[in-house]
C-alpha cells in the first residue's frame, strides 16, 4: 500500500504537470485509457517486490520473543526479532525503500519544477493564484506522506526506537489517508459553502 501511494502521488503530480503546462493537450495525454494504465501500474508495481521480501522474512530464524513492538507487521520491527545476521535483509529493505521513495519523488520534483516555471510566467496574479491552489493540496499530502515514510525507513538502524517508529508509521498509514479527503475536498467551492452553512447554522442554534 505504501509503494502504491508513492507511485499514485507521482502520477498525480504528472497529471498536474500536463494540466498546467500542456492544457490544450490534456484530453489527449490523460485520456481514460492512459489514466487506467497509470493507476493499474501504481497498484501492481510494488506487489512482486513485497512478495519477495515476505519470502525472505519466512527464511529467517526466530528464537526471541514473538511479540512485535508495533501495531502492524512491518519489516524493520520483524527483523529485530530474528536471530543471526540480518544485515542482507536490512540492506534489502533499505534499498527497496530508497527505490520506492526516490523514483516517485524525483518524478514529483521534476513535475513541480516545470509547473512552478510555467506558473511564474503566467501574465495575471489571478491565474498564478489559481494554478498554485490547484497544486497546494497535493503538495501538502506529498510532504506529510513522504516526510514520515522516508524518516521511518531511511534512518540508520541505531536511531530506530519502537516508540518513534510507531509514531511515524501512524502518519503515513493512518493520519495522512484520514486527512486526504479533507485536504482535497477543501479546494471544492461547494464543500466550502456547505461547511460555512453548517457552521452558521450551529452558531445560530447555539445563540438560541
Amino acid at each position: 500500500m505504501a509503494a502504491t501511494e508513492c507511485f499514485l502521488l507521482a502520477v498525480m503530480s504528472y497529471d498536474r504537470y500536463v494540466a498546467i503546462c500542456h492544457p490544450l493537450h490534456y484530453p489527449l495525454l490523460m485520456n481514460p485509457k492512459k489514466c487506467a494504465q497509470l493507476a493499474a501500474g501504481s497498484w501492481l508495481s510494488g506487489i512482486p517486490v513485497q512478495i519477495g521480501q515476505t519470502c525472505q522474512i519466512f527464511s529467517l530464524h526466530f528464537c526471541k520473543s514473538n511479540q512485535i513492538p508495533h501495531f502492524f507487521c512491518d519489516l524493520p520491527p520483524i527483523l529485530k526479532l530474528a536471530c543471526g545476521d540480518t544485515l542482507a535483509h536490512e540492506m534489502s529493505v533499505y534499498l527497496m525503500a530508497m527505490f520506492f521513495a526516490t523514483v516517485p519523488f524525483m518524478v514529483i520534483l521534476a513535475s513541480y519544477s516545470k509547473i512552478i516555471s510555467t506558473i511564474l510566467r503566467l501574465p495575471t496574479v489571478q491565474g498564478r493564484t489559481k494554478a498554485f491552489s490547484t497544486c497546494s493540496s497535493h503538495l501538502l499530502v506529498v510532504v506529510l506522506f513522504f516526510g514520515s515514510a522516508s524518516i521511518t525507513y531511511l534512518r540508520s538502524k541505531s536511531s530506530h526506537s519502537a516508540g518513534t517508529d510507531k509514531l511515524l508509521s501512524l502518519f503515513y498509514t493512518i493520519v495522512t489517508p484520514m486527512f486526504n479527503p479533507m485536504i482535497y475536498s477543501l479546494r471544492n467551492k461547494e464543500v466550502i459553502a456547505a461547511l460555512k452553512k453548517v457552521f452558521l447554522q450551529t452558531q445560530h442554534h447555539g445563540s438560541l
